[in-house]
């Protein structure tokens, strides 16, 4: 939930940003900018140091520099160092591929699914409350508020954890891949940031077009340095198994569908009633118009752990795949109303609940135990480039159809048209891939608990 409200508080108030911080809207979007990027970037190389470190080592690592980022967001001067405290704040994405990955440390088999969805379905939850409550809290305490109460949250989590949470007795050994980790850092930087800006730069433009020739370019030598190194940052040979390539693909497709959905609904619910489809509401309103999404993922958090052990996970991702593509099926034909955006969105927030459960649980049963933490934060990351792509394309096609109410150009109707069905045939895209790789079981072996891997790590100390 904290990964969460960290990604979506300042979303419905970066024109309030932009006016206290003395700059523009499009600069101040990089308050959401820097965070997405800071957080794809660095969920894969702290998953390698959790697997070789000890993943709650991490994950406090993780929480103690957010809490340094909301401290010197809520006490910047300056529009720059305000960026740095959000970027810094993005170092909390790692929490959830982390968190997940040392469920299956310390969880017996049966628990894991279902710990698993509980997890997934409080990061809807957050990104749920989080635009109702940005509008609460500014109201009252101010813009800086945000990044007290996270901070504050942050810091509960880092005290009680050590008491709550055992560090992991399964490590891998070897060195970390520093080269490895350098281009892939550059490479993902460069491809994201030409994906999150290349609306507003332009995509035919100098600088876009460089930066995706160098993220392409890095990438193709980051691959074949990966197969070839003995201790890579991420095993690639791991990465092409059935369960985790077809998750690591849905990660993609699936992300770019969940993003379109919050993003075009709370556009539409805030667009003005003279444009004789939109409703008028305020940021808080529609923020709270949302909120019957985060309830349902709530209550199928224990419905798809059920699922998946009566079908398994694939079953369970290709269902929430299809019911995602149905929610915008609704949104397609139903005329635009507070009610029928509101249920088009519950709907695929119930499909997103059952997809992001399923797909760490793919991962987390098939793959090796020492490299759990790094496999779930390379389906992380690729989340985090479909939702950046999501985001892209769907403020491309708001953009290219517009219609002038006063003096204001604001998406047409036609432009949410367009934007749902392609949601809904990216959805039908990622079911047909879940259903046509054969996923076969995992093997007892990969099914190790904490005490077990502790007594493995021992035999292998006295061997």
């Amino acid at each position: 939930m904290v990964v969460a409200l960290q990604q979506t508080l300042v979303v419905p108030l970066l024109p309030e940003f932009a006016t206290a911080s003395g700059v523009s809207n499009t600069t101040a979007s990089w308050l959401v900018t820097s965070t997405l990027l800071t957080g794809a970037v660095a969920t894969p190389l702290i998953g390698r140091l959790a697997d070789m470190y000890g993943k709650r080592a991490m994950m406090l690592a993780c929480l103690a520099v957010m809490i340094v980022g909301c401290l010197i967001a809520a006490t910047s001067q300056s529009f720059l160092l305000l960026v740095l405290g959000r970027s810094m704040q993005g170092f909390a994405t790692a929490l959830l591929p982390v968190g997940i990955s040392i469920m299956r440390d310390v969880l017996p088999p049966e628990k894991l699914s279902g710990a698993v969805a509980l997890m997934s379905a409080t990061l809807g939850i957050g990104g749920m409350v989080g635009m109702p409550l940005a509008g609460v809290l500014s109201a009252h305490w101010g813009l800086s508020s945000l990044f007290w109460v996270t901070g504050a949250v942050g810091l509960v989590v880092l005290i009680a954890l050590p008491f709550v949470l055992p560090e992991s007795a399964v490590k891998t050994r070897g060195r970390f891949d520093f080269l490895g980790a350098i281009i892939l850092t550059v490479a993902m930087t460069a491809l994201l940031l030409a994906i999150s800006k290349g609306t507003e730069w332009g995509w035919g433009s100098p600088v876009t077009l460089g930066l995706i020739v160098v993220g392409v370019g890095l990438l193709g030598s980051w691959i074949p340095w990966e197969l070839r190194t003995s201790a890579p940052l991420v095993d690639l040979r791991t990465s092409v198994r059935a369960p985790i390539l077809v998750s690591n693909i849905c990660a993609v497709l699936l992300g770019f569908a969940m993003f379109i959905s919050a993003l075009a609904a709370t556009q539409e619910l805030q667009l003005p009633v003279e444009s004789g489809y939109g409703l008028g509401l305020s940021a808080s309103a529609a923020g709270l118009a949302m909120t019957p999404g985060g309830l349902l993922m709530i209550g199928l958090a224990a419905v798809s752990p059920k699922v998946t052990r009566r079908w398994g996970a694939k079953i369970t991702l290709a269902a929430g795949a299809l019911v995602i593509a149905f929610g915008y099926l609704l949104r397609v034909v139903l005329t635009p109303t507070l009610l029928s955006i509101s249920l088009g969105a519950a709907v695929v927030s119930a499909g997103v609940s059952f997809a992001l459960a399923a797909m760490p649980t793919l991962i987390t049963e098939s793959a090796p135990l020492d490299q759990t933490a790094s496999a779930n934060s390379v389906n992380s990351l690729l989340r985090s480039v479909g939702t950046s792509t999501g985001s892209a394309v769907a403020a491309a096609i708001l953009a290219s159809s517009t219609v002038m109410i006063g003096a204001a150009a604001v998406p047409a109707l036609h432009s949410f048209e367009v934007l749902y069905s392609i949601g809904m045939g990216v959805s039908v895209v990622a079911a047909i891939v879940t259903l046509s790789v054969r996923v076969d079981s995992p093997a007892p072996a990969h099914r190790t608990t904490l005490s077990e891997a502790a007594k493995q790590a021992e035999a292998t100390e006295l061997g």
